[in-house]
């Protein structure tokens, strides 16, 4: 059911294959320029003379906690903000320097340095991410380096990099854990490279039953993830003229996770946190993402290479799940007239009210009626993108561009149950497939970029332009039409186009001490459901310093954010009503200001007892500097000089923890400030419209059996914190309690 003007891959591929000379290799030679294609940092782009804020998770920093949700491995980086959902990250809300965090969609999102959001233009709302638990490294970089990727500038970027091709022959892993609330985890990946020709299979699954319980039925409000990663590469021999290498990378993950947007009213929270209410028991969201992605890189001399890649992903949800109870929406009050009397409940409050006493309709004679609204889409994101490096004496160009195309299909419906006084759901009216939500939102998007890096005595300049131009398209049909028969009832387009210019520079003072400052233009495309195709705009600045001597290392960078206009885009997590959703909101300008600490230090570390230490720190401001009025939940009714919602002013990290050569103990504190669940003034915040600030304590050891096995404990949240994560749809999401996993792994 899709109307969208796709090119097949198959000309993607002969593309790139008739562009280039046949495929061929030199190790010695092509090593760095093979594993820079995915990565950001390497040796043509070192990490100390980055012009912002940049930071790589190491496999080894992965392996320390063992963590499968993204969230708590990125909690560790500063100007980094994390909004906890299900507790397990499945769908994870990340954003940098005040963006915001909703799905993720502020920020640019990429696996091996291809964009990993559903449909990053047209719905970038991060319902697909990247299994983190399989990932062999993570690189963070915010500033005016993040002019080369795009299409998101303002924040920064997340790229998660895929277990490489190993270099020797053999070589695997094998990792079980398992854990309370009915986790497990199976982690193991083999592979090998020859003379000419490598590959890797790595595969990855993880389930709980939840930490959850479903009022009167009971039930599975866990999930369980399935990954399956494949990479074949092929060398040439080591006398050839070009030194090339092609690869080839598939992906297979599916998902089937039993989660709700349904929270706790006040009174459900204090007494039972970790309940959920019956008419939530259908609730449940199936996935299923599949990638194809054709590298090739190609070394014309000692000083010129070209990388190109051709990629495709498919990703289908359908998260089927409560969207009125009684006739109301969930977060949306709606008037009812019990016994000559009116009074106002929203869906979640008559689900409560249902649950505490089943036998007794709170708005009318039993059943209650449930909608579960099935929010079937399909996502398509596909494209090629090639990038030139030039070494030229003080200079090092890059030249990149991609072509890319996305879209959404949204062909949704509304099945209708019942609710008796047994507390279980009869499905009494089967929705049509298309008859709620019914349309395509698509964008075709070219980008272009230039950038030099120029070395003058202990200056490192770094000057860059990119361009984008955008296409969007919304196409729908409307509920009557669900054959889309003809054409459509509303054919919206909108196009653009942005030059964005950045400009950094780093003087290394001495072996240790790096300055370094940065401007850049940000861009966030508008998405077809902006009203006014207005697209993101801002100007940041950034300043700081990077310290790195032996066992020490720190950076403080403090940061300007001016934009001219803000996003707001309108999901089911952020509270919007059911008619909105996909909208996109222009909230005019807002200031965000703030500092960024980092350290890490090892004490005694060539002794036979070390003790590493690790600390973060983020300061925020921000504010609105113009008044208006906004449908989405998060604004609101806005007054010049309200701060964002769902940013804290104040955030941190700190681990200490003792090393051997026979084990090591690490005990992690995260600590996340009083946040708004609304704009609005800190001074005002109350229970209603703000969460408290809370302090988290992760543990993590190590017992090493050998040089290849290892036994290790993880406990998150070690002291139980009952504590709140957000308040999506006036009421309360609660965060994972304690959870203890026992694992082995083993290496060969």
């Amino acid at each position: 059911m899709t109307k969208f003007n796709r090119f097949p891959l198959s000309i993607l591929s002969a593309a790139l294959f008739t562009s280039l000379t046949p495929y061929v290799y030199a190790e010695e030679d092509l090593q760095a320029s093979t594993i820079e294609q995915v990565t950001i940092f390497g040796e043509r782009n070192p990490i100390n003379t980055v012009p912002g804020s940049a930071h790589v998770i190491t496999e080894v920093e992965l392996e320390e906690f063992n963590y499968t949700d993204i969230m708590r491995t990125l909690a560790s980086i500063p100007g980094v903000y994390i909004l906890e959902e299900d507790g397990y990250g499945l769908r994870p809300n990340v954003g940098m320097r005040g963006t915001g965090q909703n799905r993720s969609e502020k920020i640019t999102i990429m696996e091996d340095g291809i964009l990993a959001a559903p449909a990053p233009y047209a719905s970038p709302s991060a319902y697909y991410f990247p299994t983190a638990g399989r990932m062999q490294g993570i690189e963070i970089l915010k500033g005016s380096s993040t002019v080369k990727y795009g299409p998101r500038t303002t924040g920064g970027i997340v790229n998660l990099i895929s277990r490489q091709i190993p270099e020797e022959q053999l070589a695997g892993k094998v990792d079980v854990a398992l854990g309370e609330d009915g986790f497990g985890k199976l982690h193991t990946y083999a592979g090998g490279q020859g003379e000419r020709i490598g590959g890797v299979v790595d595969l990855y699954r993880y389930q709980a039953s939840g930490y959850k319980h479903i009022n009167g039925v009971g039930g599975n409000t866990g999930f369980q993830k399935n990954d399956a990663l494949a990479k074949f590469s092929i060398r040439s021999a080591t006398d050839a003229k070009y030194q090339q290498e092609l690869a080839i990378k598939l992906k297979y993950s599916d998902e089937t996770s039993n989660e709700t947007y349904m929270g706790l009213t006040v009174e459900d929270y204090i007494n039972n946190p970790y309940s959920r209410y019956s008419a939530s028991q259908k609730d449940q969201m199936n996935t299923e993402h599949k990638q194809l992605q054709i590298n090739h890189s190609i070394d014309l001399s000692q000083d010129i290479s070209l990388a190109t890649v051709a990629y495709y992903n498919n990703f289908h949800r359908n998260w089927y799940k409560t969207s009125k109870v009684g006739g109301a929406s969930l977060g949306k009050k709606k008037e009812f007239i019990i016994d000559g009397v009116t009074k106002e409940y929203t869906g979640i409050e008559i689900a409560s009210l249902y649950d505490h006493n089943p036998s007794q309709n709170p708005i009318g004679q039993l059943p209650l009626t449930v909608d579960v609204k099935a929010n079937n889409r399909d996502y398509l994101s596909q494209g090629i993108q090639t990038e030139l490096y030039w070494a030229l004496d003080t200079h090092e160009l890059e030249f990149g561009l991609r072509y890319h195309e996305d879209q959404m299909d949204r062909f949704q419906w509304v099945d209708k149950y019942s609710l008796g006084n047994n507390q279980v759901m009869t499905l009494t009216d089967a929705g049509v497939p298309g008859t709620d939500s019914n349309r395509i939102d698509s964008a075709e998007a070219f980008a272009a970029f230039v950038q030099d890096r120029i070395t003058i005595g202990n200056w490192n300049i770094t000057a860059g332009l990119r361009y984008e131009d955008v296409e969007t398209r919304r196409q729908d049909w409307g509920k009557k039409n669900s054959g889309r028969n003809g054409a459509p009832s509303k054919d919206l387009k909108n196009n653009f186009d942005a030059w964005l210019p950045s400009l950094g520079a780093t003087y290394q003072i001495n072996d240790a001490l790096l300055v370094l400052a940065g401007v850049q233009k940000g861009f966030s495309p508008a998405a077809p459901g902006n009203a006014k195709a207005e697209e993101e705009k801002s100007w940041n600045y950034e300043a700081g310093l990077r310290y790195n001597q032996n066992s020490l290392t720190t950076e403080a960078i403090v940061f300007y954010s001016d934009y001219s206009n803000m996003h707001g885009n309108c999901t089911a997590f952020s509270g919007c009503s059911e008619e909105n959703i996909g909208d996109q909101y222009n909230g005019g300008e807002v200031d965000i200001a703030g500092l960024e600490l980092s350290g890490a230090y090892i004490i005694n570390e060539d002794g036979d007892y070390s003790f590493p230490i690790k600390m973060s720190y983020t300061f925020t401001d921000s504010e609105f500097a113009n008044s208006f009025e906004s449908n989405l939940d998060t604004w609101g009714d806005v007054k010049k000089g309200y701060a964002l919602a769902y940013l804290p002013e104040h955030q941190g990290y700190l681990s200490a923890g003792v090393a051997t050569e026979q084990f090591d103990v690490t005990l992690a504190m995260r600590y996340t400030g009083k946040v708004l669940t609304k704009a609005g003034d800190f001074g005002h915040a109350n229970g209603t419209n703000s969460i408290d600030s809370r302090t988290l304590f992760d543990l993590a050891a190590h017992y090493y059996i050998s040089d290849a096995q290892q036994v290790y404990l993880t406990a998150e949240n070690l002291f139980d914190e009952t504590y709140v994560t957000n308040r999506v749809h006036g009421s309360i999401m609660v965060g994972k309690p304690r959870t203890v996993n026992l694992g082995y792994s083993y290496k060969f």
